[in-house]
């Protein structure tokens, strides 16, 4: 396990190298752990912190190389089965859980956190979870949260299987279309960095409104 965390802090640092080097080490056997990390982050609610779109998109410029051991298409169909199935499992453990989770002796499963995100699921309804797809922490905290609350699990899945199959596809072919363009080679992992900026900024924008509305109504 402790290996696994090192390859993750390296991973981050140095994306393309060490996805590189794994297909090299491990061949086939790469797919399976990719699948086990989209599926972790995406299913276990713990886990939020680890390197989902960032991946998808490596992974594809990876799989565009010759030799690289990794088929396109293969890639996505495995990888979007990771995200699927990982949703599901969130979901099943929300809706086994239920509100209880909220008791307040987890630190991040606040009471306050879960009528925040069922108003927006409210409002948004379903597609709360095809745009949480793009937002690390969140998408994987948006299927557990609708299984502690109301929504229908066929609804659920409709929902699930849209933002599954949209986020997959379009950061892995971004990915295996642009990641081996020499000036985005060269500059492989400032552009990790400005997509996971880009794609923390939205919640972070709306916690900061959030607060700010708060002390003006104080």
């Amino acid at each position: 396990m402790t290996e696994f965390f090192h390859w993750i802090l390296d991973f981050l640092r140095h994306p393309d190298v060490e996805l590189l080097k794994l297909t090299q080490q491990y061949g086939s056997w790469t797919y399976a752990v990719l699948f086990a990390i989209v599926f972790t982050e995406t299913g276990v609610v713990l886990f939020p912190f680890l390197p989902g779109d960032s991946l998808l998109f490596v992974a594809g410029s990876i799989a565009a190389q010759e030799n690289s051991g990794l088929e396109i298409m293969k890639l996505m169909g495995l990888l979007f089965l990771a995200a699927l199935l990982g949703d599901n499992l969130n979901f099943t453990i929300g809706n086994y859980i239920g509100p209880r989770a909220f008791s307040g002796r987890v630190p991040f499963l606040k009471k306050e956190y879960l009528q925040q995100t069922q108003d927006f699921y409210a409002k948004h309804g379903g597609k709360t979870l095809i745009m949480a797809r793009f937002v690390p922490i969140v998408r994987t905290f948006a299927p557990f949260v609708a299984g502690v609350g109301t929504m229908k699990y066929r609804t659920f899945l409709a929902y699930s299987i849209a933002g599954a199959a949209l986020w997959v596809l379009s950061i892995t072919l971004l990915g295996y279309f642009t990641g081996n363009i020499p000036i985005v080679k060269n500059n492989f992992e400032k552009l990790i960095y400005l997509i996971v900026i880009v794609s923390v900024l939205p919640p972070v924008l709306t916690a900061v409104k959030g607060m700010l509305s708060k002390k003006s109504a104080a």
